[in-house]
C-alpha cells in the first residue's frame, strides 16, 4: 500500500513550512499594525446559511450532520466572517477590523492542476453605512505586497455597478440581463458581443456601452470615457457608479501615478455578491491573482444586517510562496519570469487553424517569417514575440497554466477546457458547427428509447459541450466518450445519437447519419490569461489589432 494523500492535498515539510511562517508573519504584522484583530471561524459551515449570504464557490466537500443539516467545508473566509459579523458583532463594536489566516478547501473545474486546500490570509472591514472603507483596504493590500517584496506587483480595479446600471436602464428583458451577467461572469466577451448584436430590442448606444465597458482599462482617464459611454446610452448620472470610482482614484492618486494601480473592467463578476469595487492583485510570473477582494454590502444585508458597508481581500499563501522564490506548489506560478525580460508568448494552433492564424498575426503587424515554416521546432522566436506551437485542444491549458500569455483555438476547445480565460476576439475563420445526428434508417428510435430508458445515450469526443447542450434542453444524457470514429456509436447500436463537429456534413451522409439538431457554432477565437491580459499592455493592444483584422476579413 502506498501511503499517499488525497488528490489535491499535500504534506508540508519543514523547509516549506518555515517559509510559510516567515511570509505569514510579515502579513500578520502589516494587518495588526493597522488595528485588524484576529478571528477564527469553524472549518464546517451550514451550507444554507452561507448560500443565503451570497453565491458560494462550488464545493464537492459536503456532509450531513446527525440532524440531516447539510454542512460544507468552508470554500473561502469572506462569507464565514460576514456570518460571524452579522450574528456576533454589535453596532457599538463597529467599525470592525478583522483578520484571519486559515485553510480553505475548494473543488471546481478551473482548479485543475492546483491544490484543493490552500491558505487564505485576509482582512475584512465592516462599518456603518456612509463610512468609506475601500481606500483603507486597498492601501493595506498595497503596503502588504510592498513589505513582502512581491516583484512588480500591481492592483487592478473594476466595478459591476456600470454594467448593472446599463442593464437596469436599457435592457429589453430580464432574460437578456441574466444572459449578459452570465457571459461577463464567464469572461466570454465574444459571445457577449454576439448576444448584444442579436438583441433587437437593445438601443445601439446601450449595446456599444455594454460591449466596451468590459474591455475598458487604463488609468484615471477611464472614468471620463466610462461617463461618456453611459451618458450616451441614457443611464441616469447618479446611478453610474463613476462618482465613487473617481473618489477612490483621488484618494489613491499616488498609487495610480506610480503605475501600481489601474482600472480594468474585465475583472467584474459575481453580480449578486459584489456591490462596489472589485480588485485583484498580480505579480510577474503568475497566471492567476495573488489577492482578490471588493465591497460586498449585500452579503451583510442578506444575512440580516442591512445598513452596513463591508470591504476586504484575501491573499493566497501558496501563490505568495512561489512568487517570492520559496518552495511551493500553487499550480499557477512560473518562478523567475520577468515580463520586461522575455517576449510575448503566443500559443499558435497547429493543423487546420495554423495558416489562417499566421495570416492574422501578420495582418496585425507581428513578424511571422520563421513561423510560416517552423519545421520540427515547437517554439519559434521572432523579435519580441515567441510562438508556442501546440494542438488547438491544448492551447487553453498552455495559457491557463502560464505556458503562454495568449493564444488561438476554436470555441470547442475553450468550452471543453473550462478554464478561467478571457475570450477576446472572434477571428472569423475555422467556422464549423456542432450537431446532433442519428441513423436515417432508425428515425424516431432515439425518442422511443428515451421514453422508456429516461436518458439519451450519446457518443461524442466533446463531453462538456454535449452535457451543456442536454442540460439546456432539459434531457438526461448518458455520454459515451470516444476518441475517433464516433459515427460508429449509433451505427452498431451502442448509442442512440452522436454529438460531433461538422463543416459540410459529408462524413455524416456517407454513414447514413442525418442531423436532428444544432448544438452550437464554432470558430477560432483569440483569448488570453486574465493575469497576463491585465498586466501586459501588449496583449490588449494585440487584441485591438486582431479585432480590426477580423472585421476587415484579412486573415
Amino acid at each position: 500500500m502506498i501511503a499517499k494523500t488525497p488528490r489535491g492535498f499535500r504534506d508540508i515539510l519543514p523547509r516549506e513550512a518555515l517559509a510559510r511562517e516567515r511570509i505569514s508573519d510579515v502579513v500578520r504584522e502589516c494587518f495588526s499594525a493597522h488595528g485588524y484583530l484576529p478571528v477564527e471561524t469553524p472549518l464546517l459551515e451550514v451550507r444554507s446559511v452561507l448560500e443565503h449570504g451570497g453565491r458560494i464557490k462550488d464545493s464537492a466537500f459536503q456532509l450531513f450532520d446527525d440532524d440531516q443539516t447539510l454542512l460544507m467545508l468552508r470554500p473561502d473566509l469572506t462569507l464565514p466572517v460576514a456570518r460571524l459579523v452579522a450574528g456576533r458583532v454589535a453596532a457599538g463594536e463597529l467599525p470592525a477590523r478583522l483578520r484571519y489566516s486559515a485553510p480553505v478547501v475548494r473543488e471546481e473545474p478551473s482548479l485543475r492542476g492546483q491544490p484543493r486546500q490552500f491558505t487564505q490570509l485576509g482582512v475584512e472591514l465592516v462599518a456603518e453605512e456612509g463610512t468609506a472603507s475601500e481606500a483603507e483596504v486597498v492601501r493595506l493590500l498595497a503596503e502588504t505586497l510592498s513589505r513582502l517584496g512581491v516583484p512588480a506587483w500591481r492592483i487592478v480595479f473594476g466595478s459591476p455597478v456600470p454594467v448593472t446600471a446599463l442593464l437596469d436602464a436599457c435592457s429589453p428583458s430580464h432574460a437578456f440581463s441574466e444572459r449578459v451577467r452570465a457571459l461577463v461572469h464567464d469572461s466570454d466577451l465574444v459571445t457577449l458581443d454576439e448576444a448584444i448584436a442579436a438583441e433587437k430590442g437593445l438601443d445601439a448606444a446601450a449595446g456599444r456601452a455594454l460591449s466596451e465597458v468590459c474591455r475598458m482599462g487604463g488609468g484615471t482617464e477611464v472614468i471620463a470615457r466610462l461617463d461618456a459611454l453611459l451618458a450616451e446610452a441614457g443611464v441616469p448620472e447618479g446611478s453610474c457608479g463613476t462618482a465613487e470610482l473617481a473618489t477612490l482614484a483621488e484618494e489613491l492618486s499616488d498609487l495610480f501615478e506610480s503605475g501600481r494601480l489601474s482600472f480594468d473592467f474585465s475583472i467584474i463578476n459575481s453580480f449578486d455578491y459584489y456591490t462596489g469595487i472589485i480588485f485583484k492583485g498580480y505579480a510577474e510570473g503568475i497566471a492567476a491573482s495573488l489577492a482578490s477582494g471588493g465591497r460586498y454590502d449585500a452579503v451583510l444585508s442578506n444575512l440580516g444586517r442591512p445598513g452596513l458597508v463591508a470591504c476586504g481581500f484575501a491573499l493566497s499563501l501558496e501563490r505568495l510562496q512561489e512568487v517570492l522564490g520559496e518552495p511551493g506548489e500553487s499550480g499557477v506560478v512560473t518562478p523567475g519570469v520577468r515580463l520586461a525580460e522575455r517576449p510575448l508568448r503566443i500559443a499558435v494552433p497547429k493543423g487546420s487553424l495554423f495558416p489562417d492564424t499566421v495570416a492574422a498575426l501578420e495582418a496585425a503587424g507581428l513578424p511571422v517569417a520563421e513561423l510560416r515554416d517552423p519545421g520540427r521546432r515547437l517554439v519559434v522566436r521572432e523579435g519580441d514575440v515567441e510562438y508556442v506551437i501546440v494542438r488547438a485542444q491544448d492551447a487553453p491549458a498552455f495559457v491557463g497554466h502560464g505556458g503562454a500569455d495568449c493564444g488561438f483555438c476554436g470555441t470547442d476547445s475553450l468550452v471543453e477546457a473550462d478554464l478561467d480565460l478571457l475570450q477576446l476576439v472572434d477571428m472569423g475563420y475555422g467556422a464549423c458547427r456542432f450537431v446532433v445526428a442519428e441513423p436515417a434508417s432508425r428515425a424516431g428510435e432515439a425518442e422511443r428509447n428515451y421514453a422508456w430508458r429516461g436518458a439519451m445515450r450519446v457518443a461524442t469526443k466533446y463531453p462538456r459541450i454535449t452535457q451543456r447542450y442536454y442540460d439546456e434542453i432539459g434531457q438526461q444524457v448518458d455520454i459515451v466518450t470516444l476518441h475517433g470514429n464516433i459515427e460508429l456509436g449509433p451505427i452498431v447500436g451502442m448509442t442512440d445519437r452522436i454529438v460531433d463537429i461538422t463543416a459540410t456534413g459529408t462524413t455524416l451522409a456517407e454513414n447514413d447519419l442525418v442531423i436532428v439538431d444544432e448544438v452550437m457554432a464554432c470558430s477560432a477565437r483569440f483569448f488570453a490569461g486574465p493575469a497576463a491580459y491585465r498586466c501586459d499592455r501588449r496583449i490588449r493592444d494585440l487584441a485591438r489589432r486582431l479585432a480590426e483584422v477580423a472585421e476587415r476579413g484579412e486573415q
